[in-house]
């Protein structure tokens, strides 16, 4: 029976309405992007070009970018999979790191066509803008897992190896950055950095397996 007395939404619908329409949004730019990808694929032929010629440089371009830009969507649900909820900062973290997926398909044109086509302004264009990704990738997983603990049930070793790993692709993209602008040492080390990195992450996530396989023992046991 209708009592006519005001219904309220309780907290947990409330962030998880929150929840899922930025996990709609996330979606549906991380869609775009990869599709329109492939709309910026324009090869120009020359006299006596051959197929394979005019368009092995564009599809390369496209299937890396369309893989990478993948992994990043892996990866943000990954870290959305795990939060209890959402807060404002992690919104803010999530709609700029969308603002630049969202520019890829620009990024890659500036790569394929124009003035700047194949030369070493446009890789570095392209490699900051993955690093920039990535970056905000791993600030974003830093805040929610780190500082507002949104992520609680995730192990502290495995919390930090995600981390890491965000790391890692952000310094191996510096590194291309470097590279392109002829800063070649500098390009080695911070590669030789970002490797070390990532085999610190698989040392974390083989600490958090370890612990996850103890405290599943440890709930076996019938003398506990």
């Amino acid at each position: 029976m209708d009592t006519g007395a005001p219904s309220h939404v309780k907290g947990h619908h409330v962030h998880q309405r929150h929840f899922d329409r930025l996990v709609m949004l996330s979606d549906g730019v991380f869609a775009i992007a990869m599709t329109l990808s492939a709309v910026e694929l324009r090869p120009e032929a020359s006299p006596g070009d051959s197929l394979a010629k005019v368009w092995l440089t564009p599809l390369l371009t496209y299937f890396v970018s369309f893989f990478i830009i993948g992994g990043v969507w892996i990866r943000h649900r990954r870290a959305l999979a795990h939060l209890r909820a959402v807060d404002l900062p992690v919104t803010m973290l999530t709609l700029l790191l969308l603002s630049l997926v969202a520019l890829m398909p620009v990024v890659i044109r500036v790569m394929l066509s124009g003035a700047f086509a194949g030369t070493a302004e446009s890789l570095f264009f392209y490699a900051l803008s993955l690093a920039a990704i990535y970056g905000c990738l791993a600030v974003s997983w830093g805040y929610a897992a780190f500082v507002a603990d949104l992520a609680p049930d995730v192990p502290r070793s495995r919390a930090w190896s995600w981390l890491v790993q965000e790391g890692f692709v952000t310094l191996l993209f510096g590194a291309v950055m470097l590279y392109s602008v002829d800063l070649k040492i500098a390009a080695v080390l911070m590669t030789l950095l970002g490797v070390a990195g990532r085999l610190l992450s698989v040392r974390l996530e083989s600490a958090a397996k370890r612990e996850e396989l103890a405290i599943a023992q440890e709930s076996a046991d019938p003398r506990q």
